[in-house]
């Protein structure tokens, strides 16, 4: 009989029809973790966020103990690149953090690729954070992939023995035509 104190997690009904199959396989999430842009932007499943609230780096915060050993690999991926309709440089890679601890930012972890802000050329991009439990410090190498285009989230899981995610979130961005840039 389940817990209704704590139910057990399934993944988000937005996850399962966006993200599952082009990005991750199914997953149950584990851990909750929160993405904000800006001051008070935090994202959910599938909100929007234009290009220029994206730009800069985000807050990420795993929820957790901070009395706990457990480290996190965080991977921010763009699936749609260069266009929803032929993405032939799925995935895009945008970001990577490891080492960052339960209870913490991603600030406090370890950049092994650098933060780069959803730019979509054309169409909805779906901008998709995963994150892994690690199983030790420094699980994953120092060094970063040789490019951004083409990455492979499952396949950057597996290499580095990183297993299924733990949490996913992701967000949609589309290009901001040149018209509502000049009303601001």
């Amino acid at each position: 009989m389940a817990n209704m104190v704590n139910p057990p997690r399934s993944v988000d009904p937005l996850v399962v029809g966006k993200v599952i199959g082009d990005v991750l396989d199914m997953f149950v999430p584990v851990i909750e973790f929160t993405v904000e842009y800006g001051s008070k932007k935090q994202i959910s499943n599938g909100v929007e966020i234009k290009p220029a609230a994206a730009a800069q780096r985000p807050r990420v915060h795993i929820q957790g103990s901070r009395d706990s050993n457990n480290l996190y690999t965080l991977v921010m991926a763009d699936p749609d690149a260069p266009s929803p309709s032929e993405p032939t440089f799925r995935e895009w890679l945008h970001w990577i953090v490891t080492d960052i601890p339960e209870g913490g930012d991603a600030s406090e972890g370890r950049e092994v690729m650098e933060y780069m802000g959803a730019q979509p050329p054309t169409g909805i991009h779906r901008y998709v954070f995963t994150l892994f439990r690690q199983t030790e410090a420094e699980q994953v190498p120092h060094k970063p992939p040789e490019r951004r285009a083409n990455f492979n989230t499952r396949k950057f899981a597996s290499d580095n023995g990183l297993g299924f995610p733990v949490a996913a979130l992701y967000f949609n961005s589309h290009k901001e035509h040149a018209a509502a840039n000049k009303k601001r």
